[in-house]
């Protein structure tokens, strides 16, 4: 950060989110590392998530509610990532109300392909808050909470969906592991 982004509220705000959203970027690749297709999909219990599924719907989340807010096309399908994923859902589904089924459902993939879609994703998100003004920040999006949620209440929450699924990844991650010693 320079001296002129300390004494700009602004610059430093879209400093700390490009910050939280490359800590989630840093994390994806680190869950996969060493993993097997296999490894992502294993279930602690039969009603339980697997990494796969957090990783990609972490990705999912935050790839389709940051193009909404930046009125951009979605990683997913620059990318081409829902025919690469290849995945039994509908192309739109972002895994928010998924069936134990659904998880299940999900294919075995080749790991790079969770940290391809994160990178892309993360682009995308740093283009769009590096150049989100104060403006767009306040402007509400949606009147049916109490307070009203804004552009920023909303990135928030995107991070902090995407940062709790990194956490319960990199949990799932541990006893994938400690499973076979």
């Amino acid at each position: 950060m320079t001296s002129s982004d300390r004494t700009d509220p602004l610059a430093a705000a879209r400093q700390l989110l490009v910050d939280g959203f490359s800590r989630i970027e840093e994390g994806v690749p680190a869950v996969v590392d060493g993993l097997s297709a296999q490894d992502l999909l294993w279930r602690p219990d039969a009603s339980a998530n697997h990494v796969a599924w957090l990783l990609w719907h972490l990705t999912r989340q935050q790839d389709s509610q940051v193009a909404a807010l930046g009125e951009h096309e979605q990683a997913w399908d620059a990318g081409s990532f829902a025919d690469r994923f290849d995945l039994p859902y509908d192309d739109a589904a972002h895994g928010y109300g998924m069936s134990t089924e659904d998880v299940g459902a999900f294919p075995a993939t080749d790991p790079a392909l969770f940290v391809d879609y994160q990178h892309a994703t993360f682009a995308a998100t740093k283009d769009f808050v590096s150049r989100v003004t104060a403006d767009d920040l306040e402007r509400v999006i949606d009147h049916d909470w109490d307070p009203p949620v804004t552009v920023a209440s909303r990135i928030v929450s995107v991070m902090d969906d995407a940062a709790k699924h990194l956490g319960q990844a990199e949990y799932l991650r541990g006893l994938v592991q400690r499973r076979e010693t």
